[in-house]
């Protein structure tokens, strides 16, 4: 018998150890939606509405069409920037509607009109689920669209239930901390560029920290997923996302926002090029076009010179982080001065010294400098509310 439980003890610290290692593997991630059980008694009597888009899949079926078949009383769709079906271009305005296949009203974000519904919407369910894939940058729009709901909902006692899905640049946090004066539409909380933070998280840092009105939240947690698991998006969180790389380079290259280039909006290579009529030096050329999803985009139908990333490592690219050098060789090379920058630059870097530093000739170690004490402090910050092993 002493030597069964000795055999028993062994068999059970060897599950022990290979656990981890098996939750590592981003094909056995349970993202919060499939976690139904944590869910779907509390909708049961109650009026329910959603703010999710495409990504929002539980299994093979779409979470709305998931709450139909169960007879949940589904009153209402919430959709974020690029609307429901994630078709919409960056900041179009899209007009409320009706599912086609369910015929549950959509209650469009980015109507032009309001970022808040009207009470009348507000005072027609008990409890919101949210369900959306974010991609972990404080720019990127969704977990605005997340907190603006989260507030409503603290003014009218609604529950709110996130259905938590993997950040996959949650593997590390770097860049500046949103100066508040540059708060906006692109940028709504004193957090890094890049957060480390699923929606989740996000949702109980904001409440914690007071940045959000306290309302009752839950929050369904993956299954197998630390911060450093490398998860591969199933479906394009928007429509100039079309791939994995695109989505590591995005910190960085999606400055070209804020400047005269061109990322690559309307080419088959969005936030993986970037370039300029005038680039000089570079054989490398593309032409902006107008497509689905960048209808008109900067710099359309001009041939534009630059630089390739499409061959970057993947791992070369999480290493190196918020990477300033590309935005850089841009300014450097076009040498137009201020004329380079347009308002947006300061909204997407949240601070002032960053094209200060640039205009005056810094390296993008020396602006780095800048911000790595204030990332310190937030990541010890933020550990209080991590639901993931970093």
């Amino acid at each position: 018998m002493h030597q069964y439980l000795k055999k028993m003890k062994r068999i059970l610290l060897l599950c022990m150890l290979l656990l981890p290692i098996a939750c590592t593997k981003a094909a056995e991630i349970k993202v919060g939606a499939e976690s139904t059980s944590q869910y779907l008694p509390q909708l049961e009597g109650r009026r329910v509405a959603v703010l999710a888009n495409h990504t929002a899949m539980v299994g093979d079926q779409h979470l709305v069409d998931m709450l139909i078949a169960k007879g949940i009383k589904l009153v209402g769709i919430f959709s974020p920037e690029h609307g429901f079906r994630g078709g919409a271009d960056a900041g179009e305005h899209v007009a409320n509607s009706v599912d086609k296949k369910t015929g549950v009203p959509i209650w469009s974000l980015y109507d032009g009109k309001s970022t808040r519904p009207s009470d009348e919407k507000m005072r027609a369910f008990d409890v919101l689920l949210v369900d959306m894939q974010d991609v972990g940058l404080r720019f990127y729009t969704y977990y605005i669209s997340m907190l603006r709901m989260m507030e409503a909902c603290a003014d009218f006692g609604c529950k709110v239930i996130v259905l938590d899905r993997p950040n996959p640049n949650g593997m590390y946090v770097d860049g500046p901390i949103l100066d508040m004066k540059y708060k906006s539409g692109v940028g709504a909380l004193p957090i890094p560029v890049v957060h480390g933070l699923t929606m989740g998280e996000i949702a109980k840092m904001a409440i914690g920290e007071g940045w959000c009105k306290a309302c009752e939240l839950q929050v369904v947690r993956c299954e197998c997923y630390t911060h450093q698991t490398r998860y591969t998006l199933p479906i394009a969180p928007s429509p100039n996302l079309p791939n994995q790389h695109s989505i590591y380079l995005y910190p960085s290259t999606c400055l070209f926002e804020g400047s005269v280039c061109s990322l690559g909006r309307g080419t088959d290579t969005p936030f993986q090029v970037y370039g300029h009529p005038s680039y000089k030096g570079s054989e490398f050329s593309f032409t902006p076009r107008s497509v689905a999803g960048a209808k008109n985009p900067p710099l359309k139908d001009q041939k534009c010179y630059g630089v390739n990333l499409c061959d970057i490592d993947d791992e070369q690219i999480i290493a190196e982080g918020f990477n300033l050098e590309y935005i850089i060789d841009a300014y450097q090379n076009l040498n137009m001065g201020e004329n380079f920058f347009t308002r947006m630059f300061l909204l997407l870097t949240g601070v002032d010294y960053i094209k200060e530093m640039i205009i005056e000739g810094h390296t993008a170690d020396e602006i780095r400098a800048r911000w790595q004490a204030d990332v310190e402090k937030f990541k010890l910050l933020r550990r209080k509310y991590l639901l993931y092993e970093e």
